[in-house]
């Protein structure tokens, strides 16, 4: 008969302890994916197979359950299966044909850990979001939001009245995330508009932003929330490592389309319940933040790549078109001013006369599409000069 054990966090490392000075050895799951590997163990040897790693896998590919049935078949009777209580429901529903009975590890807590440290550090930190600010506040925000983002006049409107919606229902506990999904090509403005909530919050931290084109990969959700307790390495992952450094309730996921199914899922449960959950159980509240994902994907494909569930989910879904001529001069005479500026402040004054004028004059904005080419050719350009007011 075969039963599998429910440790809590609290218990783990004092269980562990004491079962490996027993004999014991630990081993997560995700080292054993193969007959070939469980047949490598020593039959002479007890173990405790840590499960923890599968739940989220199987969940998302129900279509390997089947494998995961037979490969449990291989283990010996030297093999004894433990999985983090936090799983329970979870594992008891996919594995009701595999296990016969589920019951609880007999263990002493670890009585070092506080019960205020069981919550994540970063709660007691002060955090700095939209839903906090009074209405003089709120109108100085979107005075510099607009200042710092240039173009795109439609969706600055319709993101003033998402925001004003949002602050009155997270009030009544309604809306918890206020979250943003844009679209277009490359270099047209979406990390943008992250940046300008950032400055215009008076972030004086780094911008909480995960690229997913790094989580493409099977264990991608592993190094986004950590691997689960047992696993060698384990740790809090990425997203609540980012979150805990920003002094702000904001967070930038860019290049979304490229993440896994495992990771989209993980988001549609924090855009659900406005908790950040890493693989330790430690939860993070971000209920009042505000989350931008980005893509390059197209309107067709979005359909195709998102899941309606997780579709419904954003507050705003928009594409951003290029920048009109217009608003690319207005920016290059935003960007030479802040350039001159900080050189002039930390190297030197010694620059050339009416150098603002001669840089715009340089750049003719009709031949880039993408800000970011148009920005590398504002640097390149006051390097010039530069350098020519060196050798005159």
């Amino acid at each position: 008969m075969s039963t599998l054990f429910f440790y809590t966090k609290q218990q783990f490392f004092n269980f562990k302890s004491a079962q490996t000075a027993s004999g014991f050895e630990f081993l997560s799951m995700s080292k054993l994916l193969s007959p070939q590997r469980i047949e490598g163990l020593d039959e002479y040897q007890q173990y405790y197979v840590d499960i923890s790693s599968m739940v989220g896998f199987v969940k998302t590919n129900d279509s390997q359950l089947l494998n995961f049935e037979q490969l449990f078949v291989s283990f010996g009777e030297n093999i004894t299966f433990i999985c983090d209580k936090v799983y329970e429901t979870d594992i008891k529903y996919l594995f009701r044909y595999v296990f016969d009975n589920f019951s609880d590890i007999e263990a002493e807590s670890d009585d070092t850990i506080d019960k205020n440290e069981e919550k994540s550090i970063s709660q007691s930190k002060s955090v700095k979001k939209i839903t906090d600010l009074d209405d003089l506040e709120l109108e100085i925000f979107f005075e510099n939001f607009d200042a710092k983002l240039y173009g795109h006049e439609r969706f600055k409107e319709e993101f003033k009245e998402l925001v004003n919606s949002f602050r009155v229902f997270n009030k009544l506990g309604e809306h918890k995330i206020l979250s943003l999904f844009l679209m277009g090509d490359s270099g047209v403005g979406k990390t943008e508009v992250a940046r300008s909530i950032h400055k215009a919050l008076g972030s004086k931290a780094k911008l909480a932003k995960i690229n997913f084109g790094n989580y493409s990969s099977h264990d991608a959700l592993n190094s986004l929330i950590g691997s689960p307790l047992g696993y060698i390495g384990s740790d809090g992952g990425e997203l609540l490592k980012r979150v805990n450094e920003s002094d702000v309730g904001l967070i930038l996921i860019d290049e979304f389309e490229k993440a896994e199914n495992a990771v989209f899922n993980y988001f549609l449960d924090v855009l659900e319940n406005g908790k950040i959950v890493n693989s330790q159980a430690d939860e993070y509240d971000v209920n009042g933040y505000i989350i931008v994902f980005t893509s390059n994907i197209t309107k067709e494909n979005f359909k195709n790549k998102i899941s309606p569930e997780l579709r419904s989910r954003f507050d705003y879904k928009g594409i951003f078109n290029l920048l009109t001529d217009e608003d690319k001069i207005k920016f290059v005479h935003f960007r030479v001013n802040q350039i001159i500026s900080k050189y002039t402040e930390l190297v030197s004054d010694d620059i050339p006369e009416k150098l603002h004028d001669i840089i715009v004059s340089e750049i003719d904005v009709t031949q880039y599409n993408n800000m970011r080419d148009l920005n590398k050719k504002i640097k390149d350009t006051f390097v010039f000069y530069l350098k020519s007011r060196r050798k005159s």
